[in-house]
């Protein structure tokens, strides 16, 4: 992507969809690049591929919605969140092989979407894709059970960790993997699991274990993590589970309702640290008109913690993509102000900061960056406070 002037956009129709609401309801699509192109996961559980220049290459039948995808060996890994809780191999079209998390984390309690066994993220590194899936219930209180995986292109099961918490992002690390854990009612009370080689743990740490949430994401950063921590609304950088160093994002303004903001997303390459902060909460309840200064903003930190950069990105970003130095934030609703002139994407660098910016009409939701390419899924939302009117549509958006 030219910073200066933007690759033209070709849009692929995705057909129909229910428009978002006001409020973000989680993730319905997913995405990722290929050699060949993007391929999205649908609200319908299907997977289809496209060429570059937006022609459609195949396309697959899925069941709930695949929301989880990551290049894989010669193919594409899809994780969806249904019934099954299928984590599927694609390989031009056809399905090589399935594993099914509902097998070890248990069938929905509820037949609705928030019960649904869900692939909440893979990521792949050295011929090896870690997965994590986890299934929702309400027993007296909340209660997860999760699984992560390591899965050989084969289809082969190396390894699994169980747990009765709700897992939310995964980064390779040292031959092994780091697992975010959000949270932990139950007898896993660790917010980061390091795993071994073989899926066993090798260090654990946690921001406060008496707090609700616990951590949003991490990323690998050198011979360390970057942890995003939903507990006390810092970020920190691990090593060997100690904290070298942390600074704080979202912490409870003092004053009002004393609102404050989660960091959500993290990304580490050799320039350095970005993290991405989502809503504003109050102390108390849930509605609010107050807005946490940092609120929907990405940061650049340095290897040693200096704060380099500050850029609003607007509204809530479902997830980030990276690429090395790069980060694309897909932004979809401020839900509190709704204000469509927030949708778009936003291109950051960890260095430098904000690079290039889109507007869309729809809700942004899903996006891929590698190289000179970028692709991102937009999605039709409708206010409710609104003339009634359904702003953009379904589409996939190639650059």
């Amino acid at each position: 992507m030219d910073d200066a002037v933007p690759a033209p956009e070709r849009r692929v129709d995705l057909g129909d969809l229910d428009p978002c609401g006001s409020r973000q309801a989680g993730r319905r699509s997913g995405l990722a690049l290929i050699d060949g192109g993007p391929v999205v996961g649908l609200a319908d559980g299907s997977v289809r591929a496209f060429d570059d220049a937006g022609e459609e290459r195949w396309r697959v039948d899925g069941e709930g919605s695949a929301i989880t995808l990551a290049p894989f060996a010669d193919g594409v890994l899809v994780g969806e969140r249904s019934t099954r809780g299928a984590i599927r191999f694609l390989v031009d079209g056809e399905e090589c092989w399935r594993y099914e998390a509902v097998d070890d984390v248990g069938a929905p309690a509820k037949d609705t979407r928030f019960f649904l066994p869900m692939v909440v993220d893979a990521a792949v590194s050295d011929g090896t894709a870690y997965v994590a899936a986890r299934r929702y219930e309400r027993r007296d209180e909340r209660h997860f059970e999760s699984a992560v995986y390591a899965l050989a292109p084969d289809g082969e099961l190396r390894w699994r960790y169980d747990a009765d918490a709700s897992p939310v992002s995964l980064a390779p690390f040292d031959g092994g993997v780091a697992v975010a854990y959000n949270r932990c009612p139950s007898n896993q009370d660790d917010g980061l699991v390091v795993l071994d080689a073989e899926g066993a743990a090798r260090w654990t740490w946690d921001p406060d274990r008496s707090a609700t949430r616990r951590v949003g994401d991490v990323a690998a950063f050198g011979d360390g993590l970057i942890v995003a921590s939903h507990a006390d609304y810092r970020g920190y950088r691990l090593l060997d589970g100690e904290a070298v160093w942390r600074v704080d994002l979202g912490r409870p303004e003092p004053d009002g309702d004393e609102v404050y903001t989660y960091p959500n997303h993290v990304a580490a390459g050799e320039s350095g640290v970005v993290f991405v902060t989502g809503n504003s909460f109050p102390r108390s309840g849930r509605e609010t008109d107050e807005r946490h200064p940092n609120e929907q903003s990405a940061f650049g930190y340095t290897a040693g913690g200096e704060r380099r950069w500050r850029a609003p990105v607007g509204g809530f970003c479902h997830e980030i993509a990276t690429d090395g130095d790069r980060v694309l934030a897909p932004v979809a609703q401020h839900f509190r102000d709704r204000n469509r002139a927030v949708h778009g994407v936003r291109l950051f660098d960890a260095a430098d900061g904000l690079r290039h910016a889109r507007d869309a009409k729809g809700v942004c939701t899903a996006a891929a960056l590698g190289g000179d390419r970028t692709a991102v899924v937009e999605e039709p939302v409708r206010y409710h406070d609104g003339d009634g009117a359904a702003l953009g549509a379904y589409a996939l958006v190639i650059e």
